[in-house]
């Protein structure tokens, strides 16, 4: 199959529906993650041409703006709440899983870091190599982190979070984004 680069469009959801937009944000993590797939063989072959360039330079932006905006949704505004609606249960699982994902967090960031170094020398145009092993670290994580994330996190959150958590969650997501207030 033959993908061109650096990737393709994929449905929005806005924060109006967070838990959709969460969801939608795992599938464009994953378009991201096999744009990265694709990088190796296409460096191996073509070099730092420019739609290896264009592709390093569209991953970088992604995984520098909009997967940090993720992990703090989740972090500073999805978990309290899920951990704030048990208020008064036994929520042990529920910390386990947040701390968990959090520690997930952390890791995919630190591995980004080690692979954005690379992704940058091909973004100016440097034909450096990038490995595999190096791509399926971070791709690998992230595909576990996602698959736990869409079928603990998101269906826990929608049968546990109400209309006001999920407002205010939304509201939390255009202030990071620097969205204009829309009425939900």
């Amino acid at each position: 199959m033959n993908t061109p680069f650096p990737g393709f469009s994929t449905p929005s959801a806005g924060p109006e529906a967070p838990l959709e937009m969460l969801s939608v944000c795992h599938d464009r993590m994953a378009r991201q993650c096999a744009t990265l797939r694709r990088l190796v063989p296409h460096l191996a072959l073509h070099g730092a041409d420019p739609e290896a360039r264009t592709a390093a330079a569209n991953v970088m932006r992604y995984f520098d703006t909009s997967a940090i905006n993720h992990h703090q949704d989740e972090e500073v505004d999805l978990f309290p709440a899920l951990i704030e609606s048990m208020a008064g249960s036994d929520a042990v699982c529920l910390h386990e899983m947040t701390e968990g994902l959090t520690r997930d967090h952390r890791a995919l960031e630190a591995q980004w870091q080690r692979l954005r170094i690379t992704l940058a020398q091909i973004a100016a145009g440097e034909s450096v190599p990038l490995t595999a092993d190096d791509v399926e670290a971070l791709v690998g994580l992230y595909e576990r982190h996602i698959e736990r994330e869409n079928t603990e996190l998101l269906p826990m959150a929608a049968r546990l979070l109400g209309d006001d958590a999920l407002a205010s969650i939304g509201r939390a997501m255009r202030e990071r984004r620097g969205i204009g207030d829309v009425s939900i």
